[in-house]
């Protein structure tokens, strides 16, 4: 069983963001001296849900400071780039890496951000599809040419190419749609499932990948598939809600509050404001913690993921960077999952 790791970079009101940045390079240094496969970054702009709005920089920060683990993008969001740019900028990262990056891609889905790119929204499918099928194309094929609806590409050589061949792998984001699930089938590309929806429901989308994989002949399993969990370990199931509940509670608020936004964002205003204001009931923690996340002591969370295991689950992510946790107990939660939970499954 692979294991993987995944942050965001969150940057909570009066935190540093230089020091979550060094954080996280910390972090991923650590998950590649215990045995991590692999570290996942994100692509989000003007929210303090996350500093990731150059995933590429990130990325080649981080290999510049590692040398096994593989590095991913959980996603780029290519609907609001030109295509070219990203079939560089990846070519590039692949390359400085020396072969280590896995392309993650998916539409996109904050208004605000389309709004401030000045991106029709409603176009994204088109969009995604057009602009996947010219990264390929860039990244394989001398002197491409292209006309699409939305982007046009002529007698481009790429340069430098990829360092893997034919291209890095490709993930693709699907979680809302049976149009962007079936685009993904058509590719023989893996999906990504991220840590924001119910296990069950994820797991309901991993089966039915695998299913249209087969009906379609592709040679996709689901055990491809990065399966994202919010994560912590501690001695006690009590010590790890109690270390986790704030963090969680504000990744969880954040998620919510940033979708009232059509423009702009919410990086100006005060999460306790509209926490005072706000109509809607919070999100059940306790729901969290049974159905979207792998917390709890060592035994609790082998147990979580063995059942994982047995609905095909083979490429595990953990999420321990979320809601400006406690950097600290973060390194200690993974030596312990490191030391504890993966050799039940090597």
């Amino acid at each position: 069983m692979k294991f993987a790791l995944l942050t965001h970079l969150p940057w909570p009101e009066g935190v540093d963001p230089r020091r979550i940045v060094e954080c996280a390079i910390e972090e991923i240094q650590l998950a590649e001296e215990l045995g991590f496969y692999s570290a996942w970054l994100t692509e989000h702009h003007f929210s303090r849900y996350g500093l990731g709005s150059s995933p590429m920089v990130l990325v080649s920060t981080m290999a510049a400071h590692t040398k096994t683990i593989r590095l991913g993008t959980a996603v780029i969001i290519p609907n609001l780039h030109s295509p070219v740019k990203v079939a560089e900028e990846t070519a590039l990262v692949d390359l400085v890496s020396g072969g280590r990056l896995d392309v993650g891609l998916g539409r996109g889905s904050a208004d605000y951000e389309f709004f401030a790119y000045d991106v029709d929204q409603n176009e994204s499918q088109e969009r995604f599809r057009e602009s996947v099928g010219m990264i390929k194309g860039l990244w394989t094929t001398q002197d491409y040419s292209s006309e699409g609806r939305f982007y046009n590409v002529r007698h481009a050589n790429l340069v430098p190419q990829p360092l893997q061949k034919p291209h890095p792998p490709i993930y693709i984001a699907a979680t809302r749609t049976l149009a962007t699930l079936e685009f993904a089938v058509s590719g023989g590309h893996p999906i990504l499932m991220g840590p924001t929806i119910d296990t069950a429901t994820a797991l309901e989308w991993c089966h039915g990948y695998e299913a249209m994989s087969v009906q379609a002949g592709q040679t996709a399993p689901m055990s491809r598939i990065p399966f994202f969990r919010y994560c912590y370990v501690a001695e006690t199931e009590e010590q790890a809600r109690e270390d986790t509940k704030a963090a969680l509670r504000w990744s969880l608020d954040m998620i919510e509050w940033r979708k009232i936004f059509k423009e702009g964002g919410e990086v100006n205003h005060r999460i306790e404001d509209w926490r005072k204001s706000r109509t809607s009931t919070p999100e059940s923690l306790d729901h969290v913690y049974e159905k979207r996340a792998v917390i709890g002591t060592p035994e609790q969370c082998v147990a979580k993921i063995k059942e994982l295991r047995e609905h095909g689950i083979e490429y595990f992510g953990c999420n321990f960077a979320y809601g400006g946790m406690d950097h600290a107990k973060l390194m200690c939660s993974m030596e312990l999952f490191a030391r504890e939970v993966m050799p039940h499954f090597t």
